[in-house]
């Protein structure tokens, strides 16, 4: 095997080891009844972006985590965000089932959006434009 070959192969293999703890980490996506689906996945985002303090924080959480996956601390340092406050909101979205981490409890685990947030983007777009804050922006720690 030349050098190219094992270095795709070592790729493959650790992207595939990614995927399978993500979805062991998040489980099975659980089953809402038709009913709630849509409906409850906008009333859910209304809830925690819209009608909660900490809204602009997590939809700029979730609005950079669109664009790829990071950790706790990356996005602390990408956001100008204390560590101990994402933390928090990344509890909340994860209680909520919108954020999983690559792995359970471990330092450094990488954060993705559940595909139930990524089928949602729309809805968040859609909320930020109503409420008219289309541009979230967090404020620096030398303006505070």
């Amino acid at each position: 095997m030349t050098s190219l070959m094992l270095e795709t192969s070592g790729v493959q293999l650790v992207v595939r080891l990614i995927k399978n703890r993500l979805f062991a980490a998040t489980g099975p996506e659980p089953k809402a009844p038709a009913i709630y689906g849509e409906k409850y996945l906008k009333r859910l985002l209304w809830y925690l972006l819209g009608g909660t303090r900490g809204g602009p924080t997590r939809a700029e959480i979730l609005k950079t985590l669109r664009d790829r996956p990071l950790n706790a601390n990356q996005l602390a340092e990408s956001l100008r965000v204390d560590y101990k406050t994402i933390q928090h909101h990344l509890r909340v979205l994860e209680e909520n089932g919108l954020a999983a981490p690559s792995e359970k409890g471990a330092y450094g685990a990488m954060i993705f959006l559940t595909p139930k947030m990524e089928e949602a983007i729309p809805f968040l777009e859609e909320i930020w434009s109503k409420i008219g804050r289309t541009k979230i922006s967090t404020p620096r720690k030398e303006d505070r």
